[in-house]
């Protein structure tokens, strides 16, 4: 086998790897919303970026809000993963 071909077949079973990874995430998220534990709320502390003149921006805080998180290792069901919000309580616009 050539490198070339060597190094297709290492990003086919990575790729694959990847999605069975993904799947079995899934499949445990679905295991635990059954259950009634799939998903928790964090605090995120809310900033807003506003404009001011002279290239400059002003930092306002707007507020604490709960955010939903699954209880996963890839987003999912359309919520960030909880132990990624957990270390990232910031939210800027």
């Amino acid at each position: 086998m050539s490198k070339q071909q060597w190094t297709a077949r290492g990003l086919q079973l990575l790729i694959g790897a990847l999605v069975l990874l993904y799947a079995a995430d899934w499949a445990y998220l679905r295991a635990r919303i059954s259950r009634g534990t799939a998903f928790q709320t964090v605090q995120v502390h809310q900033f807003i970026a506003t404009p001011l003149k002279g290239q400059k921006e002003e930092f306002d805080y707007d507020g604490d809000v709960a955010t939903t998180c699954s209880s996963a290792l890839f987003p999912q069901a359309g919520n960030p993963p909880c132990w990624w919000l957990k270390r990232h309580t910031s939210h800027w616009e």
